[in-house]
């Protein structure tokens, strides 16, 4: 049965692994049902250690009043008071909570402590983690510091780089989705970086949910040409270019329709451009991957990515997939192969290469099997074993750190 605690603001539920190896401590200021890259990916994770019989311990910002009551049944989740994110009011950020961490994890002590957002709540948990002398890995998931050029704050690009290196660099290790971003941060100072790649789920996305009652009623005929875009309604998405390119195609096949699944702040400029576009809105589970597969062609024009988990999520449903040459793209599409890339930035070279997918329902089909096979080796069991790794790596060198035959805990080591 579940044991519930309230304390300074806090509601836990603990529901301990049947198996513990490890308490590991995840900390993260976004999680589903929130829609976004790091809320998805986060619970793989953390469903993915708790399969492998870890102590899970899941601390986030409580969504709306009645979060407390949904909380998941397999590990313990701690709900922290949060705040709306300006223009994004379904998602919510945390606020400073060292005092309250450092009180949890003194009555429960984590072996390691994992941060996925270095909002107030994730700086927080940096603090109490280090007070502590807990070892800490981190993820850098989110560009936040490309975002503010977006919002008129570019001024704030050096303070945020500045603000995230310190962050990154006080944990023991930091994943990151790709070696081109770890190349990137290293070269602006950040250190101890590992490359722990994102996996894709190809059951639930998979060219078979195609459905052609959904596109029948977007009106279009078995013959038509449906380009779909899947992600946040925002200017850091470079939509605009996305609308370019719907255009030219436009041109060329006048039934032709264009998909937005995803929501957003510059869901009413886009509408207000493009008033014959399909806005899907979020959705979710069989639902977004039927929307995927009743696609016949990908457009990913972001240049915010840290990786992108929308691009192989449309491999996976067997699309073929045009982006720009970095994060995910740049790492599994091979031109010709099983994809298509734009030089990075270049939007005449990305418009043209759209005209050329449209144009050509036959490299299509060719493209999009090939992007169904290679989306199938990204599997995530193998992603959570590599995560599992790091994790454990920074636990030895912890124990090293305290001293030779001991762990952070202060318990005798395990023999090897």
């Amino acid at each position: 049965m579940p044991v519930a605690i309230a304390a300074e603001g806090l509601v836990i539920d603990n529901y301990p692994a049947a198996h513990r190896s490890l308490r590991i401590a995840f900390v993260t200021e976004t999680y589903p049902p929130e829609i976004n890259g790091v809320a998805m990916t986060m619970a793989r994770i953390v469903e993915g250690m708790h399969a492998r019989n870890h102590e899970v311990q899941l601390i986030r910002p409580r969504q709306d009043s009645s979060d407390a009551a949904a909380t998941h049944a397999r590990y313990g989740e701690v709900l922290m008071r949060g705040l709306p994110i300006p223009r994004y009011p379904n998602l919510r950020m945390g606020v400073p909570s060292k005092r309250a961490l450092v009180q949890l994890w003194a009555l429960h002590r984590p072996d390691v402590v994992h941060i996925a957002t270095e909002g107030a709540l994730g700086w927080s948990a940096l603090q109490a983690a280090l007070h502590l002398k807990l070892p800490v890995c981190s993820d850098f998931r989110t560009n936040f510091h490309a975002y503010s050029a977006h919002y008129g704050v570019g001024w704030l690009r050096k303070p945020i780089m500045a603000y995230l290196r310190k962050f990154h660099n006080l944990c023991a290790s930091t994943m990151v989705p790709t070696e081109a971003l770890a190349g990137e941060l290293q070269a602006q100072g950040f250190r101890h970086l590992t490359v722990v790649s994102r996996g894709v789920d190809t059951r639930q996305f998979h060219p078979l949910r195609r459905s052609a009652a959904l596109r029948e009623g977007w009106g279009l005929a078995a013959d038509d040409l449906l380009v779909a875009c899947v992600g946040r309604l925002a200017q850091e998405k470079n939509l605009l270019v996305l609308l370019a390119a719907f255009e030219a195609i436009r041109q060329q096949q006048p039934r032709a329709r264009l998909l937005l699944v995803g929501d957003g702040p510059q869901r009413a400029e886009l509408q207000a451009r493009c008033p014959e576009a399909i806005f899907a809105g979020q959705r979710r589970g069989e639902d977004l991957a039927a929307h995927y597969a009743s696609a016949d062609l990908f457009l990913f024009p972001s240049l915010s990515e840290t990786f992108g988990n929308v691009t192989t999520e449309a491999m996976a449903s067997g699309l073929p997939v045009l982006a720009f040459n970095y994060a995910a793209a740049g790492q599994v599409i091979r031109p010709g192969e099983n994809g298509m890339l734009a030089p990075l930035a270049d939007s005449a070279a990305f418009v043209q290469a759209a005209l050329a997918l449209a144009a050509d329902a036959g490299q299509r089909q060719r493209l999009g099997a090939a992007s169904r096979l290679s989306a199938e080796a990204l599997d995530w069991d193998s992603i959570v074993a590599r995560f599992e790794a790091v994790l454990s790596a920074a636990m030895r060198s912890a124990t090293v750190a305290a001293g030779e035959g001991f762990t952070a805990m202060g318990r005798p080591a395990a023999p090897s």
